[in-house]
């Protein structure tokens, strides 16, 4: 099949390479070179890397309904698919009426549950036993269309984000390699949506990543796996940001206001929550590493007594 591909970040690059393994990728469409980093120099999208290294013409438009020049490329190209993964745009109808076939998009979730920007996110931040990913056809609203393929992948309690981002990044390659097949030979009846069974992964920023102390401490535990490694879940200790990576819910009762640190060890920073208790095992400062408790501890002084605050600060982290 003659391909066109769009997509962003590294969730996007399994499908890609397995597209170029079994198909011809006549183009490559991702988001524009942006600044990164302390210097702010501008760096390729992990898709553009991959484009590259394999001698694939790249498009990079800002906003591709304005690009008059890159639609017209695409219809030249005649491509029997378009694939869509994580790209950051929603496309015209124009666009979307281009390829032989249809336009596929690969969702990181199981929908029509958590559509939009962090469905990886919000399932462990839910609570959800279960994620995964679906293929859809591409409509004009926000991972709205029918319904193709689907395949799950059990939350277990102690997966994070990053975990469950990376499982589903590589099992989406094999599920978009399945969709094409099967529906390039008419083996795939589409599924509306049912839009009362949605619900929406909104972004996440630095003031969502705020823990709530007044949360049960199994809602907390979750929400730190959700964040983790990025946003990055945080506190505020003594008005410092203290980001969380790791933590434990422990079935105590609580017996002061949340957020007050009951101990400190070599086990952790125990916290209590409204129901519950949070252990945390491993943490940042501003300034420094990632650390886990014990190291933290050698050189660092953690207060009994302390209350952790659910108030925003609005600075950088």
């Amino acid at each position: 099949m003659k391909i066109v591909f769009m997509g962003t970040p590294e969730f996007s690059v399994p499908t890609l390479l397995k597209l170029i393994e079994e198909h011809e990728v006549s183009a490559v469409l991702t988001q524009p070179d942006r600044p990164k980093g302390r210097g702010k120099k501008l760096a390729f999208s992990q898709v553009k890397d991959v484009a590259v290294e394999h001698n694939i013409m790249v498009f990079q438009p800002e906003k591709l309904k304005n690009d008059r020049e890159t639609i017209e490329k695409l219809k030249e190209i005649e491509p029997d698919f378009i694939i869509v993964v994580a790209f950051g745009q929603i496309l015209p109808k124009e666009v979307l009426d281009i390829p032989k076939f249809c336009c596929i998009n690969l969702h990181a979730s199981l929908l029509p549950k958590n559509r939009g920007a962090a469905p990886i996110n919000w399932a462990i931040i839910n609570g959800d036993k279960v994620a995964g990913n679906t293929t859809m056809l591409m409509g004009e609203g926000l991972d709205t269309g029918d319904m193709l393929l689907k395949q799950e992948v059990e939350i277990t309690e102690d997966m994070t984000y990053g975990q469950l981002h990376d499982k589903l990044s590589v099992l989406g390659a094999e599920l978009v390699s399945d969709t094409i097949k099967k529906y390039a030979l008419g083996e795939i009846i589409p599924e509306k949506q049912v839009d009362s069974d949605s619900n929406y992964a909104k972004m996440l920023n630095k003031e969502v990543a705020l823990i709530n102390w007044n949360k049960t401490a199994i809602e907390i535990s979750n929400f730190i796996r959700g964040l983790n490694p990025k946003p990055t879940a945080y506190t505020i200790y003594e008005n410092q940001i203290m980001k969380i990576y790791k933590a434990k819910f422990i079935d105590e009762k609580c017996k002061h206001t949340p957020g007050y640190i009951t101990e400190v060890s070599t086990s952790g920073i125990k916290v209590e929550a409204s129901i519950g208790v949070i252990l945390i095992k491993e943490l940042q400062f501003p300034g420094g590493k990632v650390m886990n408790v014990v190291e933290f501890l050698r050189g660092h002084e953690i207060k009994i007594g302390t209350i952790l605050s659910s108030e925003f600060i609005s600075r950088d982290r």
